[in-house]
């Protein structure tokens, strides 16, 4: 099995590129399937598994418009699959850059260049923190996943919690009857923070105070690259660190610039911060 358990109905897949993850969150053999990645072997592999569990895909889910976040299989099924409005939209308009950046090591097959990008705009409908319905209360934008696991499924809130760091109309995914946070490209432990589009590095910081609120009560948090963690909050007190650290024209201690790709997006974050 690819698919690992990290809580109770939720297993993730680690690609072989960049540690990427792979979600998947099931009840009753129906699953939500969140950033499916990322090569077609492991696409092909992610279908396997869930035909090895007898799990139907029900909803899928795309944290936000980078090529690596907006995958699917023909055996995932036709299933929704959600995202915010600004990831729609960026996913619409840079298609071919998009698809480039993608084949950018050789052609991908037909099939899957097809449902490339293949996303709903999430619908309006806000929630709090405490999981009930009301304004975002500076936790960003928070809409709910419709029906995630069918209509004739088991109940289940998803709520989507929407921002700009990282990318426009970046969302984590709060399951709070797991207790389970899936942040995308935020809060790796193999990462920076990376404020690509916008290069605006208050943006990010405005998304970690979105994310805030959340990551104080999720026991599991899942990033977009690197391994879960059961201590959340220490991811998000780590990204702050660094990017104090950075705004302050000090040179991190962050055990994450020993490797050589993460030292390259510090150069370019510290470059992005001298040109502000």
């Amino acid at each position: 099995m690819r698919l690992l358990r990290v809580a109770d109905g939720v297993l993730v897949a680690s690609s072989r590129t960049m540690s990427t993850t792979s979600t998947l969150l099931v009840t009753g053999g129906r699953g939500v399937l969140v950033d499916p990645a990322w090569w077609p072997d492991e696409l092909s592999g992610i279908a396997d598994d869930l035909d090895a569990l007898d799990v139907r895909v029900t909803a899928g889910f795309s944290t936000h418009a980078h090529h690596d976040h907006l995958l699917w299989h023909p055996r995932f099924g036709a299933a929704p699959r959600w995202a915010s409005t600004g990831t729609c939209a960026v996913a619409t308009r840079d298609r071919a850059a998009l698809l480039a950046d993608l084949t950018a090591e050789g052609p991908w097959p037909a099939d899957l260049v097809e449902r490339f990008g293949d996303v709903r705009p999430l619908p309006g409908g806000s929630a709090s923190p405490q999981g009930g319905a009301g304004g975002s209360g500076g936790a960003g934008t928070v809409l709910r996943v419709p029906e995630p696991f069918g209509a004739d499924g088991p109940d289940e809130d998803l709520l989507a919690v929407v921002h700009d760091a990282h990318a426009p109309g970046h969302a984590a995914l709060w399951a709070p009857a797991r207790g389970v946070l899936l942040v995308g490209d935020m809060l790796s432990d193999v990462e920076v923070p990376l404020p690509f589009d916008p290069d605006d590095v208050p943006a990010y910081l405005a998304g970690l105070d979105a994310l805030a609120p959340w990551v104080a009560r999720a026991d599991v948090l899942v990033p977009g690259h690197g391994a879960p963690t059961h201590d959340p909050v220490a991811r998000l007190d780590a990204d702050r660190r660094y990017l104090d650290a950075v705004l302050g024209g000090r040179t991190p201690d962050d055990p994450r610039l020993a490797d050589p790709a993460a030292r390259a997006d510090h150069a370019r974050l510290i470059a992005i911060v001298a040109g502000s």
